[in-house]
């Protein structure tokens, strides 16, 4: 298919078919097999599945080049082989046939790589160890796509990285992939299209990355309150404002950015780890093994970085029914400084953005999402554990 789509004119055609040495034969038949079906014409024809060239020119072009090609190789599938394009009016087409070609020292033979027949044209090159595959591959100066054939991972680790450094896509084919996957010359939108060296050294529009070029950017110094106030969202260290109203009470468009409340204290206990291994089953050696823990880099037992988490949803929640209506998930979360038996915690709790759902729920509810930022702190105001929790927010109106 990628030989014959368009006639081969398209820019993602694959020219250079690498073989293992031991399988390079049976692959020729099965390919010069599949070709030999391949009915070429007017494509208004019932049954046609090639149309012609661009141009005579073009014509003229490919023939050249699969002339150059020819030189030392064998052809394994040509024009010679019964070439008898159908329809009306077809003798005076730009009509070419389908050709394979068979190169068995692509290392000694510049032509196969350098050469490019813009047409129906694919050239096959054997190899022996996938070292030797890569090297073939990166002959040519810079590709837009290469598709490794493999059902081993281990191969695919191994060969992704090396190819990727002379194609603009590394496209992986094996069974499971198989099934969905848009081949080599159907890139997906969001795919970069585009390739190093000969490929031109550039990428074409697609995705969020065709929106970026009609985006201005500009650095901002600031203040992190300053910051805050430009961007709309709550930049650690900014000013913020604590009130009598738990910012869980508030409705979503109550809420602003850099609403905040600074909890009471919470001393942790050796009842509290024992009780939280207990109900999670965690009972890792650094929880509750003394003379372990004596000997690890925190020279002492700590408490669990999720019970540190649930600790301090305990000091900020307000427990009443209202606006706040579910946890929706925890972003960016960092443990940094280790909790151990008899450190006292609390935690800071800032609005930091709101997200708009433009939802109502079964009941006509709006809601919103609200990020908030979390600091929990030790008796030294050392940071224990950071992180951003998001909430769903119902909206008054």
């Amino acid at each position: 298919r990628e030989m014959t789509g368009k006639a081969g004119q398209k820019c993602t055609a694959i020219r250079r078919i690498i073989v293992p040495k031991n399988q390079v034969d049976a692959v020729a038949e099965r390919l010069r097999d599949r070709l030999a079906k391949v009915v070429v014409g007017d494509p208004s024809v019932e049954g046609v599945r090639m149309g012609a060239l661009a141009s005579m020119d073009q014509h003229r072009d490919v023939s050249e080049r699969v002339e150059i090609l020819a030189r030392g190789n064998e052809i394994v599938f040509g024009a010679r082989d019964g070439f008898n394009p159908v329809g009306e009016g077809v003798a005076s087409g730009a009509f070419f046939s389908p050709t394979l070609l068979l190169c068995r020292d692509a290392m000694a033979n510049d032509a196969v790589h350098d050469v490019e027949a813009f047409g129906p044209v694919s050239t096959m090159m054997t190899y022996e160890g996938i070292d030797e595959a890569l090297a073939l591959a990166a002959r040519g100066k810079g590709s837009l796509v290469s598709t490794l054939v493999t059902k081993e991972p281990a191969i695919a680790a191994y060969a992704v990285p090396i190819a990727a450094a002379s194609h603009g896509r590394v496209h992986i084919l094996e069974r499971e992939a198989a099934v969905d996957s848009t081949g080599h010359g159907s890139p997906l939108p969001q795919l970069k299209h585009g390739g190093p060296g000969r490929a031109g050294g550039g990428e074409e529009l697609g995705g969020i990355r065709a929106v970026r070029h009609f985006l201005q950017r500009a650095a901002v110094q600031g203040s992190p309150t300053m910051l805050s106030a430009v961007t709309g969202e709550y930049v650690r260290g900014a000013a913020v404002r604590e009130s009598e109203v738990h910012p869980f009470r508030k409705y979503f468009e109550e809420l602003q950015m850099g609403d905040s409340l600074l909890t009471h204290r919470r001393t942790v206990s050796e009842a509290d780890i024992v009780a939280f291994g207990g109900i999670s089953g965690d009972f890792f050696y650094m929880h509750f093994d003394e003379i372990a823990a004596k000997d690890s880099q925190f020279g002492k037992r700590i408490a669990h970085g999720y019970f540190v988490l649930s600790a301090a949803a305990g000091l900020f929640v307000s427990p009443a029914p209202g606006p706040v209506l579910a946890n929706y998930g925890l972003d960016n979360l960092r443990f940094i400084t280790p909790v151990a038996i008899g450190d006292t915690i609390r935690a800071r709790l800032t609005c930091k953005r709101k997200v708009d759902r433009n939802r109502t729920d079964e009941r006509g509810v709006g809601q919103g999402v609200v990020a908030w930022d979390v600091q929990v702190t030790n008796q030294n105001d050392e940071l224990v554990a950071s992180y951003d929790i998001l909430t769903l927010v119902m909206k008054r109106n």
